[in-house]
């Protein structure tokens, strides 16, 4: 596990620990999916578990932030179907942690995810149906971006899967996910505790980083006042589609293997 006093600015490591932490803000401000990319990136010098309990903490206090930024905007139809079906996600997820293979989810994932995005853009000559809220496919989806970001803090796909086809406005959208996402990481508090337990040295270096997400978190909220509808979505759409092909090509290696 790595500590305050074995991490200089000499050392890759801090450097990336910065720009994840960066990139976890961001996604609390209202930028979805691209917190995603910070455990891959801490993955190319520590293993992808030990980046995942490392930025836990970094992830809710960050949700501090992001839940007041969008205290007002948010999809409150949505968020009392989402909660629950992503607690339970969560739950799910802990229940059969020994038995499920991080590398087959990630696959999954990002078949979903790549899906998704080209059926989307394939049809883009066509008028694309906004669709309601739905209590069976917000507790589906719901429950599967639970599951997923417990198992590796890969939620976004599976709710963007869901809630992208509503056409929400682009405030009310980072909203409900910020808060959704919020309320999904605390509920992994206890299980990730009881699966890696914290140190003092973990909880001490993600208050250190602490600082750099709270920035990250105001500069996706900016990005996200000064980007248009059309681009904000579309944007939220390539995070997805580039994150999506990561997993696939990750989970894939691992299953040819």
């Amino acid at each position: 596990m790595p500590t305050l006093a074995s991490l200089s600015f000499a050392e890759p490591l801090l450097w990336l620990l910065l720009l994840a932490s960066l990139l976890v803000g961001m996604s609390k401000g209202g930028l979805p999916g691209i917190g995603m990319l910070a455990v891959p990136i801490l993955s190319l010098l520590i293993s992808p578990v030990l980046a995942a309990v490392l930025l836990l903490p970094i992830y809710i206090l960050s949700d501090a932030v992001g839940v007041w930024l969008y205290r007002r905007d948010y999809s409150g139809e949505n968020l009392r179907i989402l909660i629950p079906a992503g607690i339970a996600g969560v739950l799910l997820g802990w229940g059969t942690a020994a038995y499920v293979s991080d590398e087959v989810v990630s696959f999954l994932i990002g078949v979903l995810g790549i899906s998704f995005c080209l059926s989307r853009w394939l049809r883009k000559g066509a008028t694309l149906e906004k669709r309601p809220v739905e209590l069976r496919r917000g507790l589906f989806w719901g429950t599967v971006s639970g599951f997923t970001s417990f198992v590796s803090h890969a939620g976004a796909p599976p709710y963007q899967i869901y809630t992208l086809p509503q056409q929400m406005p682009k405030l009310v959208f980072a909203g409900t996910t910020t808060i959704l996402f919020a309320c999904v990481n605390l509920a992994k508090v206890v299980p990730y505790s009881l699966l890696h337990p914290y140190t003092a040295s973990t909880l001490w270096l993600s208050v250190v980083l602490l600082p750099i997400a709270a920035v990250g978190t105001l500069a996706g909220k900016h990005m996200v006042h000064a980007l248009s509808e059309k681009w904000f979505f579309l944007g939220v759409q390539i995070v997805l589609f580039l994150v999506s092909i990561k997993l696939f090509v990750s989970g894939l290696e691992t299953v040819l293997s």
